[in-house]
């Protein structure tokens, strides 16, 4: 598998205090990093990174 295969298939759960959700997350790499971007999850709340494909999830609790 291919480190892009492996952070497409990564999850990352955030709460509404961690809001704004953005990636790259400061877990991932800078060999392996994209522009950052925010990941709107206010009105839904899973969405995924247009760039590497990591998956985020709003917690609410």
């Amino acid at each position: 598998m291919s480190e892009k295969e492996k952070q497409a298939s990564q999850v990352v759960v955030v709460t509404r205090a961690d809001l704004p959700a953005y990636c790259p997350t400061e877990a991932m790499g800078l060999w392996n990093s994209h522009p950052r971007v925010y990941i709107p999850l206010e009105e839904s709340p899973q969405a995924s990174c247009p760039y590497c494909g990591t998956q985020f999830e709003l917690k609410e609790n």
